[in-house]
């Protein structure tokens, strides 16, 4: 039968002993990758999930866990990868919401995850970080020979929870077309072939460490260094024997503060990538004159996947995220009126193209209202095209902030603070922090005589709210500023504080 993704992965196999996947561990050959793959989809299957049944995964990062995400790609599957940092009180809206017949968590995790799952008829299996667990357990006892169930391009594939500003947080729908459509986009324009091997350390409950990498090495037939995180060191020794790096702004200026980064510990290596967050150009040019690299710089969103890239070939240039990729349409508009302004004009994002989501999960008047009559996508992102044709990133229109590469929700943060003891009001922002892009930053007005400190919110939220999403810092004024209508003045606040993390570096 005709699986629209995995057919593609099968075809860009060059053989089966090829390498997929080097860990500590060992190694994964694409034949191992079909092999257990398929087992983890027949136990799946014998579970009683069926195509279109969602399973929501919470697990650490390995082999098997990506085996898992083409095990649900197999079997028909909706595949929902969760924050390993997500609260249990978290966990409860994304499972309510997305009903899932399976979650995989790990085990460590299970009895909290059991728990949750009873209310909504799900099933737990497990899932560590060394390849064990339950499923692991069912799935020796499955054949590889796992026939796909038929999926089409506009089935769905994965749903992925992104942040706004109003509003609960909210399924992105994500087709076999539209992950397929841009793994082969961004495979042909960063040249990646068979002989490619990248250094994965990004998290796979993200789209880019579980969209853009492992599909853009799945669809070139490549092999990866899988790495559990991000450390320096580590990855400085794999260069040698890697071609290329994708990555967040963070990960380049750490990169930058360790005295091993050279021209000569980078010289096999043919490409860097950053997104997910604002690149600096400062960083941008301090990384040129360390290795003689220019990093590419794309833009994507949950819900879209990657829609521009800085080019392979010609000037990347620092500040702007490059252009519309083949195949994907954008323009620029007046946020109320939605005219189409000319280059130069800063306005509305919007984009069009086969890697565009196909809606909000059971949201049908929020995807409504998201998408223009023609089908163009509102990305809530602030930007302009130059007279060359590169596209700047100038701010967002929403209040959404994206620290270290993640998306923070504002509200969700001010509605756990606000309803401390001894809180009157607060708001929350983005500053711009030198190591994650934007800081999560806390204004709390208290009530009079409180003795509410930094360190007795920041224990109240150590239950509530996964650590990335946090504040760094936390301030107490008297008051936030209003405009006449009384809606606090973020913008405000953002200027006030806009040196704050720069200030408190200088200090240390």
């Amino acid at each position: 039968m005709s699986n629209h993704l995995f057919d593609a992965i099968r075809r860009s196999i060059a053989a089966d002993d090829a390498v997929f996947i080097e860990t500590a561990e060992g190694r994964w050959t694409y034949g191992d990758m079909v092999e257990w793959s398929g087992r983890i989809a027949g136990a799946i299957d014998t579970l009683g999930v069926r195509p279109g049944d969602r399973v929501a995964v919470q697990v650490e990062k390995s082999a098997e866990a990506l085996m898992l995400y083409l095990a649900c790609i197999r079997c028909g599957a909706v595949y929902l990868p969760l924050n390993t940092a997500y609260t249990l009180a978290e966990l409860d809206y994304f499972i309510s919401d997305a009903e899932p017949r399976l979650i995989v968590t790990d085990p460590k995790a299970a009895d909290g995850i059991k728990t949750i799952a009873s209310k909504y008829g799900a099933l737990v299996e497990t899932l560590d970080e060394r390849g064990g667990g339950s499923l692991v357990e069912l799935a020796n006892d499955e054949t590889p020979d796992f026939v796909e169930a038929a999926r089409m391009a506009d089935d769905l594939a994965a749903i992925l929870y992104t942040s706004g500003t109003t509003g609960r947080s909210k399924g992105a729908m994500l087709t076999h077309a539209n992950l397929l459509s841009n793994a082969l986009t961004l495979r042909d324009c960063w040249r990646f072939t068979p002989d490619d091997r990248l250094i994965h350390a990004l998290p796979i409950f993200h789209t880019h460490g579980l969209f853009v990498a492992t599909n853009v090495i799945l669809t070139s037939g490549a092999s990866m260094f899988l790495l559990p995180k991000f450390d320096p060191a580590q990855i400085l020794a794999l260069m040698p024997r890697a071609t290329t790096l994708m990555g967040v702004p963070t990960f380049y200026v750490r990169l930058l503060q360790h005295e091993g980064l050279n021209r000569q510990v980078v010289a096999n290596m043919r490409l860097f990538i950053s997104g997910s967050a604002p690149l600096l150009a400062d960083t941008h040019r301090a990384f040129q004159e360390r290795t003689g690299h220019a990093i590419l710089e794309r833009y994507g969103m949950t819900e879209t996947n990657m829609n521009t890239s800085n080019p392979y070939d010609g000037e990347r240039m620092a500040g702007t995220v490059g252009f519309p990729l083949p195949g994907v349409t954008l323009r620029i508009s007046e946020p109320e009126t939605g005219e189409i302004l000319e280059q130069d004009e800063t306005g509305m994002i919007e984009v069009k193209g086969p890697n565009v989501f196909k809606g909000y999960w059971r949201m049908p008047e929020k995807t409504k209202a998201e998408f223009r009559d023609d089908g163009f996508f509102l990305t809530g992102d602030l930007g302009k095209i130059d007279p060359q044709g590169y596209v700047h990133i100038i701010g967002r229109g929403k209040d959404l902030v994206i620290s270290g590469g993640y998306n923070i929700y504002p509200k969700e943060v001010e509605s756990e603070i606000d309803q401390l003891p001894g809180v009157v009001e607060c708001a929350v922002i983005g500053v711009t922090h030198p190591d994650f892009g934007e800081g999560v930053t806390a204004i709390v007005v208290k009530q009079p005589g409180s003795s509410l400190d930094e360190r007795a919110i920041r224990d109240a939220l150590g239950d509530r709210l996964a650590r990335y999403k946090q504040p760094k810092q936390i301030i107490f004024v008297d008051d936030l500023p209003r405009n006449t209508m009384g809606k606090v003045q973020k913008n405000v606040l953002r200027e006030r504080y806009c040196n704050l993390y720069t200030a408190r570096a200088g200090d240390d």
